[in-house]
């Protein structure tokens, strides 16, 4: 069976090599991409998967109602309009026309009649319902829970159909919030809001998004194949445009996308050094030179220095805040790189609201100082508190896939300077760095926060997700806050109050905004990459070869 599959993966790749040359336009449209993912996905379902792998292929598969642009504003995608009431408190979503589900039934790659049919406003609400739904145990459950009665239905007191979601007819969504939520729409551009047919979704027995006979599409390409051996090679996963949504409306520029399913970042590295793959995404752009290559970098990780609330000297909060003091972030940015910026806040740059950048309309320069006697006043008054007379040398533990610790070697150097005693830099790998933070196996960890989502709401969740993390929290949550905002301004004050108090806690001491990279061959053009779920996304990416 193995051999079989192959040897038809090779004859869908030629058929496919040969549509190609007739179709291509020689206006960049037309082309099969040959690209990667890092891992197999774990899944295709909307609503459940988490991973950048199923991100990417789900993003290509599936649309929702809203969308967020290339600028960051959220804007219609299969909603033809959207109406809120005065109180904020309800949304009324009038859908398009032009939306269509495909399944390849009798799997010949022609898009027979009775194989598509209209996205309805119920398969929207049956998506939610699944999100809510607690033996389902969503990742994104928590985005949801400003829907009303949400938390009851969560915890099992109520049934998912009570809550405020109406499928008022077959083109028309009804969803009521318990509060005003200035954020909701960006939530309803995400995977979790994407469509599920219930009637499709209960013959897969349990299958769902699973296997290429367990999906079906309402976006850009539906999977043609997916082929996965863990102890073999030549994984794949094809995609195949779908005509039954390709109209002026909603162009879909490639006719193929061939993703190879590989294990590790060196293997797609070494994939993309042989011509073929066409692009990759990477936190290290240092080996490729941007006169060749389209390299695409942005700002969406804050890395930050965290401590062992264990750790009797560390977890000292006049340590902590003369360890804060003590670093010169205007001397860092005179000698940065474009890979880093000096942080002082915890939202990065590449996070929007409206369009603008959030570091633009709340500037991050009064979030942190530089004082050098203060610092060192508060060093001594740790040791006094601890009962010390020096401090004993520790390592900081680095995620070494992160960052080059060049640059954090001038903060310790600048530390030691103040206090006269050295704090050296461990580095090491993704996963030693994740099990010495879960095992409390450190003193001082530099922490690289990301968001799920580009808000800042999705950034401040981390805090609440990690044990490691919480410390940096008051005793109320931040989340019902941040959710609660019934306007853009009321919402970008309470961003800005929890950074303030996250940074004066001294308990995440930021440091340093971290780029993500796209790498793509010179050809190739408006290949979307979001930094901070890893999709890329290719509907409308142009090729030029």
């Amino acid at each position: 069976m193995k051999k079989i599959l192959l040897i038809l993966s090779i004859v869908l790749y030629s058929a496919a090599l040969f549509s190609c040359g007739n179709e291509d336009k020689g206006d960049g449209t037309g082309h099969m991409y040959d690209v990667p993912l890092l891992g197999n996905p774990s899944s295709l379902d909307p609503q459940f998967a988490d991973d950048p792998s199923s991100n990417t292929v789900i993003k290509n598969l599936y649309s929702g109602l809203m969308e967020t642009d290339s600028s960051g504003n959220v804007v219609c995608r299969n909603a033809e309009s959207y109406t809120v009431s005065d109180d904020g408190r309800m949304y009324t979503f009038r859908l398009r026309e032009d939306n269509f589900w495909f399944f390849d039934e009798n799997d010949d790659d022609i898009i027979d009649k009775e194989e598509y049919f209209p996205v309805t406003a119920q398969d929207y609400a049956f998506a939610l319902r699944r999100v809510l739904d607690p033996q389902m145990k969503s990742p994104y459950a928590e985005d949801f829970m400003c829907i009303s009665n949400a938390p009851l239905v969560y915890a099992g007191a109520e049934s998912p159909d009570s809550l405020g979601i109406l499928a008022a007819d077959s083109k028309t969504l009804i969803i009521a919030l318990d509060q005003p939520n200035a954020d909701f729409l960006r939530l309803m551009s995400t995977a979790p809001s994407y469509p599920c047919r219930e009637e499709f979704f209960e013959q897969t027995k349990g299958r769902y998004g699973l296997d290429d006979r367990s999906v079906m599409s309402n976006g850009a390409f539906f999977v043609r194949q997916w082929f996965y051996d863990p102890y073999g090679s030549n994984n794949i996963l094809y995609m195949k445009r779908n005509d039954a949504n390709w109209s002026e409306t909603f162009d879909i520029f490639p006719s193929f996308l061939s993703f190879a399913i590989e294990e590790t970042e060196d293997d797609i590295r070494e994939l993309f050094k042989k011509d073929e793959i066409e692009c990759f995404t990477t936190l290290n752009s240092s080996h490729y030179n941007p006169d060749k290559y389209v390299i695409d970098g942005k700002s969406a990780i804050t890395l930050g220095l965290i401590f062992n609330p264990e750790d009797e000297c560390y977890s000292n909060a006049n340590m902590q805040r003369a360890l804060s003091l003590a670093i010169d972030r205007d001397s860092l940015a005179e000698d940065m790189n474009g890979d880093l910026k000096a942080a002082r806040g915890i939202i990065p740059p590449s996070v929007t609201i409206g369009g603008k950048s959030y570091r633009e309309i709340v500037p991050d320069a009064e979030f942190a100082r530089f004082d050098s006697e203060a610092a060192a006043a508060c060093y001594e008054e740790a040791k006094s508190e601890i009962g010390i007379n020096t401090v004993e040398t520790v390592k900081i533990i680095v995620n070494g896939e992160t960052m080059d610790s060049t640059y954090l070697h001038e903060v310790t150097q600048k530390w030691q300077e103040i206090f006269g005693s050295y704090i050296g830099i461990e580095d090491l790998s993704a996963d030693e760095f994740e099990s010495r933070l879960e095992s409390g196996n450190y003193s001082i960890a530099l922490y690289p926060l990301r968001g799920r989502y580009a808000s800042p709401s999705s950034f401040f969740q981390e805090f609440e997700k990690r044990d490691y993390l919480k410390e940096a929290l008051p005793e109320e949550k931040f989340t019902p806050t941040l959710t609660s905002c019934g306007s853009e301004s009321e919402l970008i004050a309470a961003y800005s109050s929890a950074e303030r108090f996250i940074t004066e806690s001294c308990k995440f001491i930021p440091l340093f905004y971290k780029n993500s990279y796209l790498i793509a061959d010179s050809e190739n053009e408006q290949i979307a990459y979001d930094p901070f779920s890893g999709i890329v996304d290719y509907r409308l990416a142009l090729n030029y070869d």
